[in-house]
């Protein structure tokens, strides 16, 4: 009798410890880093000049995760994920800053970002006029 008791406590400390941390949310709110267990977000964002990707050689390449705390090679991770996390992901949400001017000259600059952003499969691909247009656009994500 006193092993069924022994093997019961301990199973149920077991299931405890294990479950326990389970509990939590397993994903933090569009706006917010994870707190709790997280899915994936990891990214790899290039910039090239060119008008579209296929056309491109990359002239440089980051990376960026944001799960569980912002790291990677991008200079501002924690402030680009900052924004991915305020946007909810959506990267075509990051619109330019207000009272940015820039020129009309056209010298296209091509930004892909493919990776998984909390667990969902992520390629983007978008063309900017220039430097200026792009550096624009978000606060950080894209100033590498």
């Amino acid at each position: 009798m006193r092993n069924t008791a022994r093997w019961a406590m301990t199973l149920g400390l077991t299931a405890t410890a294990v479950c326990g941390p389970l509990t939590g949310a397993a994903l933090a709110s569009p706006g917010q880093a994870p707190t709790a267990l997280y899915a994936p977000s990891a990214l790899v964002l290039t910039v090239g000049h060119g008008e579209s990707a296929i056309a491109v050689t990359p002239e440089r390449a980051v990376t960026l995760t944001c799960a569980p705390r912002p790291s990677g090679t991008h200079p501002a991770a924690g402030s680009a994920c900052a924004e991915l996390w305020g946007v909810g992901g959506n990267i075509d949400a990051l619109t330019a800053r207000d009272g940015v001017m820039c020129t009309k000259q056209y010298d296209p600059v091509v930004i892909t970002v493919d990776g998984v952003w909390q667990g969902q499969r992520v390629s983007y691909e978008r063309t900017f006029s220039n430097e200026c247009v792009k550096n624009a656009h978000g606060s950080g994500l894209f100033a590498f």
